[in-house]
């Protein structure tokens, strides 16, 4: 693709719209790709970790008076859960708190709108262990 010049003569342009994206492009492609993948899985982990741990809180306030010589068992998987559920919120606000840094390095412009994004999904994972911890602390409580 050449430009026209003011002066009425052409220059060919440095980047042709058929030509493939370049290497580093490519690669922060796939890193965007594994990066969105990787994120999928940790959610889908702790929406998994958080049904588990409702289940056994579930199971030991109803098994109560049939397994009291299970009953332990079933408060140190409780407070198992619930540490698993803080390690995977950890991970999960770790790896959003590094998705948004990378992508503000990439277009400074766009700070804000990628900043505010960063801290409502951070909430949200937060408020979701958050629940997980307490329903995985009453089981092992109870």
């Amino acid at each position: 693709m050449t430009v026209a010049r003011r002066d009425g003569t052409r220059r060919a342009d440095a980047r042709r719209e058929n030509d493939p994206p370049s290497v580093i492009q490519a690669v922060r492609n796939a890193q965007d790709k594994e990066t969105g993948a990787t994120m999928m899985k940790l959610v889908t982990k702790t929406v998994l970790a958080a049904g588990l741990l409702a289940l056994f809180g579930v199971a030991a306030a109803s098994a109560q008076d049939a397994a009291a010589a299970v009953a332990p068992i079933h408060k140190g998987l409780a407070a198992i859960g619930a540490g698993l559920a803080i390690v995977g919120g950890g991970l999960g606000i770790g790896l959003i708190g590094k998705s948004a840094v990378e992508s503000i390095a990439r277009q400074p412009e766009a700070a804000g709108p990628i900043g505010t994004n960063m801290i409502l999904t951070a909430a949200l994972v937060e408020g979701a262990t958050l629940f997980a911890v307490v329903v995985g602390l009453l089981a092992a409580l109870a």
